[in-house]
Parts: structure tokens; sequence; C-alpha cells
């Protein structure tokens, strides 16, 4: 390897570096072909909606496989409520040449690669001064790869040249998972992590080491460092007995406790206090819904958790939990902010306001059976509703009485506590609030005076270790730009559901049971050339006084508003120059207060091989990570409905673009194909750009804003189920097939499952709705593996089911490819399952379609002067 060596003193041996295979022979020309201009989006290094970074993780979920398809696994310390009847019927692999998707992307695993832990190879120098290295070729680099499951880059490959590497369209960068727990868990190490004093990068696999003197070379800098003797060795053997010179993943722990060697299990985390903010100005429907929610949620919750119960109206109530069975509240003025003696006076005295769930159980149900409906004849809007006041009591309550008042820090065990606020329409009164109607002559400016306070509470209850998740539900338009500052702000989420019913009692209960660390902060570092452009996800950039500093250090630093396996950043790079070693590095190190407050530092290390050879980089690049990598950037502009417009045309461009650059000039034609390394890229940016996220599908803005911040905040798995829609129908005997997701599904002697990430639907075709017996097992089987699918999912989805021809199938309809109109050829090309199909059932097929006036993907390929790739 052509690394450069530090500076060392005369006479310093130093080792000889294992040889580089050469990249294989390229498959195909390199020729660059004159692109169309392409005019990138421009944006802030840390982005977001709120001018810093956006919001973003699979309510964070492991990929398995399970009965032939992939599901999640359950996490021990994630509770939800109980699941359906285990599934066991396989799910039958997909008939044509189409990917399976969603698949985690997984870097190819050489079989002839030894495991880290195993003896290295034999190219190492046995010279006891020597630099030695851990993991020496570029098959182990792949190997590494995969043990990283928090990182997931676009690319297995960098290119020297800084124009190829540098194409806006494409783009280069990684999906980084922070609090996402690894499928066989890090290593784990109970001592401070060695750091470069130079640039404080971390120790790694990939670090030269003298063997005699214990030295470390820094792979992002190249400062030599001591060790303090930690890794002075006899053998280059001993070295692996170390976890971060064996492994890509490590988690340095450090107790908050004196005694050496424990570490707290305790069920502290489970004393975290729930408080629950509920509007008391519901109809009676709404209301019962709710409170069967309400009751099924505390029945779940471990008997250890601290709960709170606030109601609030034109008023603040808040329920003494001491008052046995019977329901008693102190009331508060609803329309200014409680005052501070207001809330000592709350806090100091007689009343219990938070207690385990355990000791007040009978009392808490008491409370949700005496809430009455609503009995003012008003409009839903214009009633009267003080929800600013009532989280701001919420946090006193949180606070209690030993709280440090003048820091505005409360020191409390476990990890972050949680306000959780059940909404049924906007906040119209007091601190906060947003007139009744649009049309009030001072709406704008009462707008913008609500979004700053509630932003201000928003970061008030972050400094608190408090999150707020505000939860709607119903028909009244809650005015979501009031309200998505204050979840952002405390690292919380907003979600928007159809009724009170049994989506969002199960987001109530995931949402209060999602493990959340607290105090995050995450440096990324690079070496050579490569440096981080933008940041997209749930943080904001570090102010220098939250962590240490070193003199040289050009590492990007984000704080994290929450540590949640549900959650993602999407991080972009670039090169400032041409490039030339044979490897960059690139490394994660995130910091975080976890549950059982331990203070934890968790260091992913990862090396790319360089390459001269644009096929060989394509060959490289992960066409689902770097198509959700472009959606999430492009996302990040769609603010308003005509901005989405206008991200639809960008989007275009990119196609076009890419082409221009990486793809192929058909024989005597001026048409170019999309390159055949990206073939999943095309139909996934076509779902984008008529789904939900940019299209016209979702009916009203507040929904498609939810959405977008959602989808900022997602993990890929999440994230890439929202854009592209995963297609299963049902077989006989129990079996699911996977299609694509294309209207030439719809076969109506047959049920298909549709998992778009934030709903699932069930579709049954006429024929088979016919017939009552078939119909009941397969919408049982659809509705148990649409379940089993989601079981692990944050925020859980809706699941929908209907009958072929019902209005409700638009739903399903309109989220799947319309292929009908393309000729016969074409269609077979993308649904082979079409070849099997007899001439009376496509005319069946034929006849169930719904036409609507838009384009095919193949069409719109066509449109834009680009042949599609085959189906990979």
């Amino acid at each position: 390897m052509a690394d450069q060596q530090p500076n060392l003193p005369a006479g310093f041996p130093v080792g000889i570096a294992p040889s580089t295979p050469e990249p294989a022979q390229s498959r195909r020309s390199d020729t660059i072909l004159s692109p169309p201009p392409f005019t990138p989006s421009t944006g802030p290094r840390f982005a977001s909606p709120n001018q810093i970074l956006s919001p973003s993780v699979k309510g964070s979920q492991l990929p398995l496989s399970v009965n032939g398809i992939r599901t999640v696994s359950p996490l021990p310390h994630l509770s939800t409520p109980p699941g359906p009847p285990v599934f066991s019927s396989p799910v039958q692999p997909a008939a044509g040449p189409f990917r399976t998707s969603p698949v985690t992307p997984q870097p190819v695993v050489f079989s002839s690669a030894p495991s880290l832990s195993a003896t290295p190879p034999s190219n190492y120098s046995d010279g006891a001064n020597e630099f030695q290295r851990a993991v020496p070729s570029n098959a182990e680099d792949m190997v590494s790869l995969s043990d990283a499951s928090n990182v997931l880059l676009t690319a297995r490959k960098v290119l020297k040249q800084k124009k190829l590497m540098n194409v806006p369209s494409l783009g280069f960068g990684a999906l980084v998972s922070p609090g996402r727990e690894v499928l066989q868990g890090p290593q784990i190490i109970q001592r401070d992590p060695q750091r470069c004093q130079n640039c404080g990068a971390y120790a790694n696999l990939y670090c030269n080491i003298l063997l005699g003197s214990g030295q470390w070379q820094c792979v992002i800098c190249r400062n030599l460092n001591g060790s303090e003797g930690q890794y002075i060795a006899s053998t280059k053997e001993d070295l692996l007995n170390l976890p971060e010179l064996a492994f890509p993943t490590v988690d340095f722990v450090q107790t908050r406790n004196r005694r050496p060697g424990f570490i707290p299990v305790s069920d502290s985390h489970m004393s975290v206090p729930i408080v629950l903010v509920v509007d008391d100005c519901l109809d009676e429907p709404h209301l019962q819904h709710l409170q069967s929610s309400l009751h099924a949620f505390v029945d779940s919750l471990p008997p250890t958790t601290r709960i709170g119960v606030i109601t609030y109206g034109k008023t603040v109530s808040v329920y003494d939990l001491s008052e046995g069975s019977v329901a008693s509240a102190d009331l508060l003025p609803g329309s200014i902010s409680p005052s501070q003696e207001s809330l000592k006076q709350l806090v100091y005295g007689t009343g219990i306001y938070l207690s385990p769930i355990h000791a007040s159980l009978p009392v808490v149900h008491s409370i949700f059976s005496s809430l009455r409906p609503y009995n003012l004849n008003l409009p839903e809007a214009s009633r009267d509703r003080c929800m600013g006041a009532a989280v701001e009591v919420a946090l006193a309550i949180i606070q209690g009485p030993s709280a440090e008042m003048s820091q505005g820090v409360v020191k409390k065990p476990g990890g972050s506590s949680r306000i959780i606020v059940c909404a049924g329409g906007p906040n119209t009164y007091g601190p906060g609030s947003v007139p009744h109607s649009f049309s009030h002559p001072n709406y704008p400016h009462m707008e913008k005076t609500a979004l700053k306070w509630m932003e201000h509470l928003g970061r008030e209850a972050h400094k608190r270790n408090t999150l707020i998740d505000v939860l709607c539900a119903g028909t009244c338009p809650v005015r979501v730009p009031v309200l998505q500052p204050l979840v952002k702000a405390s690292g919380g989420i907003l979600i928007l559901h159809d009724d009170f019913g049994e989506a969002f009692g199960v987001n109530l209960q995931r949402a209060s049971t999602r493990a959340a660390g607290s105090h995050g902060l995450m440096e990324i570092r690079c070496s050579d050339d490569v440096t981080v452009s933008q940041v997209i996800g749930p943080g904001e950039e570090a102010r220098t006084d939250n962590h240490e500093v070193f003199k040289n250090d050009n590492s990007v630093s984000i704080q994290m508003l929450s540590v949640e396996e549900t959650q993602s950043f999407a991080v972009s790079m670039e090169t400032s120059g041409n490039i030339t070693t044979d490897f960059v590095y690139l490394q994660f190190g995130i910091l975080f207060l976890n549950l059982y407050q331990a203070d934890i530092t968790r260091v992913i290390t990862l090396r790319l091989p360089t390459v001269d050879s644009v096929s060989s980089y394509l060959d490289s690049v992960q066409d689902e990570v770097a198509a959700i990598l472009i959606a999430k950037r492009s996302l990040l502009r769609a603010k308003t409905g005509p901005d989405a417009i206008d991200v639809r045309t960008t989007v275009d461009e990119r196609i076009k673009d890419i082409t221009g650059r990486f793809g192929s000039q058909l024989p005597n034609s001026k048409v170019y194909q999309f390159p055949k390394e990206l073939a999943r890229m095309p139909e996934i940016l076509f779902h984008l750009r008529r789904g939900p996220l940019l299209g016209s599908i979702v009916g009203h803005e507040d929904e498609r804003s939810v959405l977008r911040d959602i989808f900022l905040n997602a993990s890929f798995d999440l994230s890439l189920r929202m854009v592209a829609p995963r297609c299963l129908m049902h077989r006989e005997g129990g079996t699911f097939e996977e299609l694509p997701a294309h209207d030439l599904a719809m076969q109506s002697d047959a049920a298909v499952v549709l998992d778009h990430g934030t709903d699932v639907f069930i579709w049954l075709g006429a024929e088979l709705a016919a017939q009552e017996g078939r119909s009941a097992a397969a919408l049982a089987a659809c509705r148990t593996l649409a379940e089993e699918l989601t079981e692990m999912r944050f925020p859980a989805p809706r699941i929908l089911a209907f009958k072929e021809g019902s209005s409700q199938a638009r739903y399903f309809v309109s989220r799947l490819i319309p292929a009908h109109k393309d000729p016969p050829y074409e269609q077979e090309a993308r649904f082979p399952q079409l070849r099997a199909l007899s001439a009376e059932q496509r005319t069946k097929l034929k006849s169930s379609f719904i036409h609507f006036d838009e384009p095919s993907f193949c069409e719109w390929m066509r449109s834009l002067k680009v042949l599609a790739p085959e189906p990979s």
C-alpha cells in the first residue's frame, strides 16, 4: 500500500506494507460522454427545513430472513403491543429476473478472506519494531464493511479523479444510524479509547503499529502517537486480542460507578417518566377511540414506569395520582404560561403527579374513564386548546422539586423523559397559539410568533433531556407548521392518524418504549482529500464547547437531539482534489449516554479502495443506498407544494445527467442507456417523483410535510419502503411471491399486500372476493403478514384492506407503476410472471385496471430520451 509514512528519526525501521491487487479489468469502455448541463441543488452544509439539520430511523429494524422474506428481529428492550399469530408460511422466491426489494445492501463477502479474529496472513514481518497492520487485504475490507451495519455507503470504492467522483447528480456518501443496535453486537471495551493527539481520530484496525514501543500511526492525518504501553506486544497475533485493532465497530463503555467492571443492567430506563398530555376537546366518537387506546396503553407499560396525566382545553388539568380510584385534578389557567409561583405550589404540594404504574393503575384508568366529550356547539377548529401551556406544566412535573432550576438542566436516572401529546386539533389558546381562522387579519404575525415560541419550548425540553412526541388524529387540521418546531427542537416526532384507533394506539405504545440515549455527539473524520459537504438528520452543528478540541481536528461534529435506533443521518461527501493513495478512510465517532447511565463511545472505521476505472467504481455502487441519499437531498428542498414540482423536474435532470456521464450510447443512435450497474435506481426515483413524498397521491400539504419529515430522519429500510413500495402476492397454500410494484399485479383471482412504509394495503381481487371461504383465508394470511412485516416499525403504519373496484382501492392502485399501457415485450421484461398467464387471464387482468392519465416508467424514461436498463 502506498500510504505515506510519518517523519521518523534516522534508522527508525518501518514495515513493508502488503501489496494491493490490481483493479479488475474493466468490462466496458471508460470513455466519458459529454453530458447535458446539470445544475446541482446547493444547500447549507448542515441542512434541514429548520435551516440547520432536517429532522430523521426503521423503527430501528434489524433485517433478517424469516420464512423466506425479510422481516425484523425484535429488540429485547423495545416492548411492543401483543403481536399477531406466528406466520409460518414461506414466501415464494421471485420467478423473474428482478431484485426482491427491499434488501439492506451488503458487500460481497469473499470466501477466501480469513476471519478478522483469525491469525493474520503470512505477509506480516516479524521485526519487533516494525509496523504491524491488522487487516491488510482488499477482500477483508469487504468483510469489515458488512460488519459495520451502522453505516451504509453509496459505493464501496472511491474514484481517484475529483471531476468524476464529484458528479453531483449521482453523489457519494453514507447513511449512518448512530443508535442502531449492531446485529451481532459491537465489541465492548471498558476503558478510554486511544485518540490521535493531532486530529482526534481513534485507533483502529487499519493503523500501523510499532510492536516494541506501542506507537500507532493515525490513518486520518498519519501522525505518530503513543499508546501508554497498551499496544506493546511481542507478536503481531497479540494485537488482535485488542478489539479496536480487530473489528471495524467497537463500543468503549465508561460507567458512572466507581466499582471496576460494574455495568448496570437494571430496569432503570423503565422508570423514566412519561407524561400524557391529552386533548380535552374531542367529540364523542373520537373520545371513545382515544379512551380505548389509552386504557390499552397503560396496561402495556412495565410496572416500574412512572406516568403522569394532564388534559388541556381552555384550562390545564393536572391529575393527582394519590387519590386511590378517584379522578382528581388541579387546574391552571391556559391563557398564559404558568408562573414560577404556581409551578412551585404544584410540585411542592401534597399531590402526586408522577407515580409508578404498578401503584397508580386503578386511578389512571379512572381518569381516562372520566373524560367527557366536548359539550359546546363549536366547530373542532374553533375550540380553545392551550397545548403550549399544558406542555410547559408537563415539563415542570418531570423536572420536579429536586431539579437544578438555575441551570435549566435536570439530572435524572436512565434515558430521556417523554411527553406524549394526544391532539385532535390545533393549539388556538394561550402561549404558542394561532387564531382559529386563517382569515384573521393578524394571522401571519401570530403564526410567526407561535413558531418561535414553540421552537424555544422544544429547546428547553431538550435541555431538560425530555422528548416531545405529538400524535394527532381526526379530521381537524392541526396546523402542522406550528407543531413541527416543537417536536424537532426536542428530538421528538409528529405523526398524523385518521383516528384514535388501532394505528394510533400502537404508535402510542411504541413512542413510549423506543429506546433513547441522550447527550449524543457524532464526529465524522475523513482521510486524504475527502470532505463532508452536507449532513441531513435529527441534529444540529455542534458548538465547539460541547466536545473535546484537538489542534488539527477537521472533523464534522453533529449534536444529536436524541440517540435512537429509528433514526439515521444522510452524509454527503466529495473530494477536494485527485486522490493519490490506494485507500481512503472514513471514521465515525459516536458519543452518548445510554439508558443505563453509561458513557458510550462507538467507533466505526471503514477503509475504501481507490480506483481509476469508472466501470470498477460503478460496479461498487449500491444503487438503492445511492437512490435514498439522492431522495433525501431532494426532499430537503421540497418544503411546499410548488417546491415539490421543482424537485420532480430536478429528479428528471439527475437521470439524464447520470446517463450522459456514465451511460453508454446505443450503436447508430443518439439514445443513451442508463448504466446497467445502477439498474434499480431509475425505478426508485420514479416512485419518488410520483409517490406521496413528491407527488399528489396524498391530498393535504400537512400530510406531505409530516411524511417528508419522517423520511428525512428515517433509517435506510423505512426510507426505501416509503419511496418504493414492496408488493407481495398471496398464493395457494399460504405462501407469498414478491412481485414488481406494477399495476400488472392486480390479478382478479389473487390477494396482494403492498407495503409502502407508513401505509400497508391489502387488495382482494373481485374473483377471489366472491369466494367467501378462500377470501377470508387469504385476507387473514395477508393481515398476519402485514403485521409481521411492520412489527417493530416506528411510526407504525396504518393497515387498510379493501376489494377490487371499491373506492378505497384507489389508495392501492395509485401507488403502483401504471404498466398496463406498455407494449407486451416491455411488460414481460419487467413483470415476467405475465408469461405464465393464459389469454383469458390476461383479458381479466386488463379489465381490472383503473386508468390514470399518467405515464408508465418506460414512457417516462423515453420522454427523457434515456433507455431504461434491463431489470437486475
